[in-house]
């Protein structure tokens, strides 16, 4: 017969038991602090995330998580009214949001405040209220603030990237904590860009404006600004401001810088003689109810070389309906634009194109820009195409060790070399002259677009003007574009609104300016001095 236990047993057992529930009571609460998500005012359920630090391509700081605190009470206070107004006060929160919190039986734990700062904290600290919880965290600080904002991006309160390449990069951001994820950006010509953008936009009283600067061979996005910005540091867009990525995620017609894919095709399918053929331009050119004018008086006659120089409507429609409108859609497919383009950015478009009528006006109008909206950013990449030697590249905001990822041939390369000679003279024989910068053979395209307004019809006198630049033109390296919506002449510009009045200037102080510093050798010849000719 078994002995009954000792009071000494028995209370061994009892004090097991309790060692046992206040382990489990300790293991619990560490799961409900850190791996548990919580909901409205509960207490926080999964601690922040780190997240690598973003660079530009040189090393400069784009984005750094720095240490904060979140602030949650239990509320069991003598009088809750008053502690939600202390608290309130001490950090900056809602107080009847915080009484309603405490006055919630249903919520054990009331998040007072994220993302404390250290005066704040210390403010909490001098109330000596009971039940006060610190949950560490992190906060995204953006160093450079409005530069880069839309590409960069910004993250939510939990560390979660929300736009931009804190979104589009997020694994690899949260794989390398800790560490830092390099971006194709180099922030010297982003603020170079930036601030010439952003003159032209004042200057010439643009709604908005934008400019992409790519590297050629790579399809690195060395420099991309969209205006208005934002202070991504604020987490919220204040008036005027806008978090919008037009080049990345609007779509626009572009005007006559799509001439460029036009004469690309032409010298592609060899639809044209040669650059001397002349045609005749007249007083307009009717396709069956329509008649296509030009925005500028034009000669009676232009070579093939000249409707481009000068940016001939009727010439254009010309040439492209010698390709028809199977070929003219089938070759945009080909150059990629006429799909969403896919980059590390979550921010993009789809284009707008005819679907079940492209008939001959269609064809006519999308050949010199109308009738056809793309995202700046899929333009420009068609565009570097064309003047790559006619490879296919893949834009990217991400560095790149290698220094040539041209794939697959997209045009012959003959092509390509006809084409960079013919946007050479461009410049120095059309309307792309201001873009000129002495010693770095620039190469262009003006583009001065109708604005789509309500109802089908184009806003009267309305203008969206563009220039794309590649230098140098002979051995391109760097694109150049920049893009001013419904941009107003000056009297410095007589009143002229048009893009070689308007963007082509801004586009050649941008390729003066970064030049030298992306080490493109100036082959202007030296300068003479006087003493030199005695």
């Amino acid at each position: 017969m078994s002995e009954a236990p000792t009071v000494f047993q028995r209370r061994i057992v009892i004090g097991a038991v309790l060692c046992v529930a206040a382990f489990a009571l300790v293991g619990i609460r560490l799961v409900h602090v850190t791996l548990l998500k919580s909901f409205g005012d509960g207490h926080p359920a999964i601690a922040t995330i780190a997240r690598a630090d973003l660079t530009d391509r040189n090393g400069e700081l784009l984005a750094r998580d720095l240490p904060v605190k979140d602030l949650y009470a239990r509320p069991q206070f003598l009088d809750k009214a008053e502690a939600a107004h202390e608290l309130a006060v001490a950090a900056g929160a809602d107080e009847r949001r915080l009484l309603a919190g405490f006055n919630n039986a249903k919520h054990p734990y009331v998040l007072v405040a994220r993302q404390i700062t250290p005066d704040a904290e210390a403010r909490v600290m001098h109330l000596g209220l009971p039940g006060l919880e610190f949950e560490p965290g992190g906060k995204r600080y953006y160093p450079d603030g409005r530069n880069a904002a839309q590409v960069v991006g910004v993250t939510d309160p939990d560390n979660n990237g929300v736009s931009g390449l804190e979104m589009g990069l997020q694994n690899q951001i949260r794989a390398a904590a800790g560490g830092q994820v390099r971006t194709s950006i180099d922030m010297r010509v982003q603020y170079i860009l930036a601030h010439e953008v952003d003159q032209a936009r004042t200057t010439f009283t643009a709604r908005a404006a934008g400019g992409v600067v790519m590297d050629v061979n790579t399809g690195e996005v060395l420099a991309m600004v969209s205006a208005p910005d934002f202070d991504p540091n604020l987490r919220k867009v204040e008036g005027g401001d806008s978090s919008r990525n037009i080049m990345a995620q609007d779509v626009y017609e572009l005007g006559s810088i799509f001439k460029i894919i036009t004469f690309t095709l032409a010298l592609e399918d060899h639809t044209l003689k040669s650059l001397d053929e002349v045609f005749t331009i007249g007083q307009g050119l009717k396709l069956g109810k329509f008649t296509i004018h030009e925005a500028e008086h034009m000669p009676a006659t232009l070579a093939a070389r000249d409707i481009l120089a000068q940016s001939s409507n009727i010439g254009t429609a010309q040439i492209v309906l010698r390709s028809g409108p199977t070929r003219q859609r089938e070759f945009l497919a080909h150059m990629g634009l006429l799909k969403p383009l896919k980059t590390e950015l979550p921010e993009t478009a789809r284009p707008l194109y005819p679907i079940a009528n492209w008939g001959q006006i269609e064809t006519a109008t999308i050949g010199f820009g109308q009738g056809i909206s793309v995202t700046p950013l899929s333009f420009v990449t068609a565009a570097a195409q064309v003047v790559n030697g006619g490879r296919r590249i893949t834009p990217t905001f991400l560095k790149q060790e290698a220094t040539d990822l041209r794939g697959e041939q997209v045009i012959k390369p003959e092509t390509s070399e006809q084409m960079r000679d013919l946007l050479r003279y461009v410049v120095t024989n059309g309307s792309g002259k201001k873009a000129d910068v002495p010693g770095y053979d620039v190469g262009g395209k003006t583009g001065s677009a109708q604005v789509p307004g309500p109802h089908g019809r184009y806003i009267p006198h309305a203008l969206r003007t563009s220039f794309y630049g590649v230098f140098p033109a002979h051995n391109p390296r760097y694109v150049v574009y920049i893009l001013l919506d419904q941009p107003h002449g000056t009297k410095a510009t007589a009143g002229f609104a048009l893009a070689g009045w308007t963007a082509a200037p801004a586009v050649g102080r941008v390729i003066q300016r970064i030049a030298p510093l992306l080490g493109v050798p100036n082959n202007a010849p030296p300068t003479k001095l006087a003493s030199d000719t005695q």
